[in-house]
Parts: structure tokens; C-alpha cells; sequence
């Protein structure tokens, strides 16, 4: 009997190495979001060039588009932004971002600075539509169907590869229906 009390304490040891070890295989950037496939968040929010001006997810209605979620004091927005910005110049898609907890005179210098790949940028000083679209980090990005709807969602810094692999196949597909 004292045996079996024994090998309890090991058992479990051996379990959690297991999961310790199937955790570590995971890609963090891979988490799943749970609005891929619902409606895009409705948002209406000024634009940075224009506060005067507002931009609305309706606004996008009937075109495929990516929303970038940025910001001026983030880190991996800069290493993605040269990336946008040249991406941008093909006119592959409109690209809206979305200025996260960021001040709006940061987040115009920044652009001023580096370039605007944006068609629009919008200012979410507070982060609450940042929360409706589920963003716990920046850079995210959106790729957002012709009806509205959210088809991916990329989690990190855009790089070369993920637009040439994922984002424009998809972009190309969503367009073609």
C-alpha cells in the first residue's frame, strides 16, 4: 500500500513534463482569435490627420482591407512599419490602421517621420476598440472580407514572408469571390 503513495507524486511529475513540453512546441503568434468569422467590431473613431473627420467599419463595407493595430511607442511596429509602407505602394489592398493607447501628436510625428502606409489611420487613445477586436499586444493585423467579416488575424510584426505566404493569398482569394 505504501508503494502506490509512491508513485502518485511521480505520476503527476511525469504529466506536468508532458504538458510542459507541449507548451513549449506551441507558437505564441499562432493563438487563436475567436472572432475570426464574426462581423468586424463596429467602430467610429477621428482620424489622425483629420480629427474632425471620422472613419466607421462601415466605412470599409464591400472591399477586402487589413486593419493594423500600432502604435508610436511600440517596438515591433517599427521593425514591421518599413514593411507596410512598401506594401502599401502596391495598392494590394487598403490598409486602415489603428493607433493603440497611443497620443495622437506621438502617433502623427511617428508617421511623419517613418511614412503612412494607412489609406486612414484612426486614434483609439483609450484602447476600447483595440479590446473589442480582442488586441493584447501591437503590432495585430486584420484581414477583413468584402461583407465585413474577420478572416485572419496575425498576431506580431508582418514580415516579408507572412505577406508573401498568408496575408496576400488570402487577400487574393477574398477579393476573387
Amino acid at each position: 500500500m505504501k508503494k502506490a503513495w509512491v508513485l502518485i507524486p511521480l505520476a503527476v511529475f511525469i504529466a506536468m513534463l508532458v504538458f510542459l513540453g507541449v507548451g513549449l512546441k506551441l507558437d505564441p503568434r499562432e493563438v487563436p482569435s475567436p472572432l475570426i468569422d464574426k462581423p468586424v467590431p463596429v467602430f467610429h473613431l477621428q482620424t489622425l490627420d483629420t480629427p474632425s473627420r471620422l472613419l466607421s467599419s462601415a466605412d470599409m463595407r464591400g472591399q477586402v482591407w487589413l486593419l493594423n493595430v500600432w502604435a508610436s511607442w511600440c517596438s515591433g511596429c517599427r521593425e514591421e512599419h518599413p514593411v507596410l509602407v512598401e506594401f502599401a505602394q502596391t495598392r494590394a489592398v487598403p490598409i486602415v490602421g489603428l493607433d493603440y493607447k497611443d497620443q495622437p501628436d506621438d502617433a502623427r510625428r511617428w508617421l511623419g517621420n517613418f511614412g503612412n502606409p494607412y489609406i486612414a489611420s484612426v486614434s483609439d487613445p483609450d484602447g476600447r476598440t483595440g479590446i473589442e477586436f480582442g488586441v493584447y499586444g501591437v503590432p495585430e493585423t486584420f484581414v477583413i472580407d468584402k461583407a465585413g467579416i474577420i478572416r485572419h488575424k496575425q498576431i506580431g510584426p508582418i514580415t516579408p514572408d507572412i505577406l508573401r505566404d498568408t496575408i496576400l493569398p488570402l487577400v487574393k482569394k477574398l477579393n476573387a469571390a
